[in-house]
């Protein structure tokens, strides 16, 4: 396996011999753009899978945890993975590169919050979609282009998507759970031999706070609850948007990715978006 850090790839030996860890290089934003891939000799047929992700307090270190997540499904699942750091403000963001690496990808996985694209950026999102390529949204993809007026006004050229929300992941975001309590995850005990759910444990403890969802699709397939003072919400489950398959999870605090179970769902959430299952 061949591994790119676009431009930074000498600096980080150099900082790495000065004791400089590759997460400060990110935190210091010297490169926006991470890449994991193989020569073309190497690359074959194996399914390429486009992270789009980007770095604000909220959006919970997913430029530290998903470059990591990507390298594991290079190397030990074979993908060839490609992840892109978003750069912008929230109402003017974009993702470098983002029309020539969508159109190779096979499977598209976003992790971020409340941006505004390009028109042109958005566009090419929707037609993925639109031609039923599967994607796997991850915690705060559960609002991933819903921008508020509070966040600031939109340049023109610029678009939020609200009903990305409802149409692609099926569900209403109504909230979240108080973050000292963390989640009880659970999965759905009539269907723990969903392949989805292959290695998880019957129940575990998140970190993350609850998010509070309100399934639209009654035909999406809730695969965990997540339970906090009572209450019980879905937090895993798959779906239909279109021909497109779609899993979401919202797990995805940094500790979960220290969790082996949480990583090998994410694997198995991708391998279902592929159809590598059926």
């Amino acid at each position: 396996m061949k591994t790119v850090y676009t431009g930074i790839l000498f600096l980080c030996i150099i900082f790495a011999v000065q004791g400089i860890s590759a997460d400060a290089l990110a935190e210091n934003k010297i490169n926006s753009l991470y890449e994991q891939t193989d020569s073309e000799s190497e690359k074959g047929d194996r399914p390429h899978i486009l992270f789009l992700i980007s770095e604000d307090p909220h959006n919970y270190e997913a430029h530290k945890t998903i470059p990591r997540f990507a390298k594991m499904l290079n190397r030990e699942h074979d993908f060839e993975t490609t992840v892109i750091l978003g750069e912008g403000e929230l109402t003017s963001f974009h993702f470098p590169d983002l029309t020539e690496t969508i159109s190779e990808a096979d499977l598209l996985v976003i992790f971020f919050r409340r941006i505004a694209l390009p028109d042109e950026q958005l566009e090419v999102i929707q037609n993925f979609l639109e031609i039923g390529k599967p994607l796997v949204g991850v915690r705060t993809a559960n609002h991933a282009f819903s921008v508020r007026d509070s966040d600031g006004t939109m340049p023109d050229g610029y678009s939020d998507w609200w009903g990305f929300v409802s149409d692609v992941l099926g569900a209403e975001n109504q909230g979240y759970g108080p973050v000292e309590l963390g989640t009880r995850v659970n999965i759905v005990s009539e269907l723990d031999d969903h392949p989805v759910l292959d290695g998880q444990r019957t129940q575990w403890h998140s970190t993350g706070n609850v998010y509070h969802n309100e399934l639209l699709d009654e035909n999406a397939v809730v695969l965990m609850t997540g339970t906090v003072e009572g209450q019980v919400e879905p937090i895993t489950w798959t779906r239909y948007a279109g021909e497109s398959r779609v899993f979401y999870t919202s797990l995805g605090h940094p500790a979960d990715f220290g969790v082996s179970y949480y990583r090998k769902l994410l694997v198995n959430g991708v391998k279902w978006g592929l159809g590598h299952f059926d």
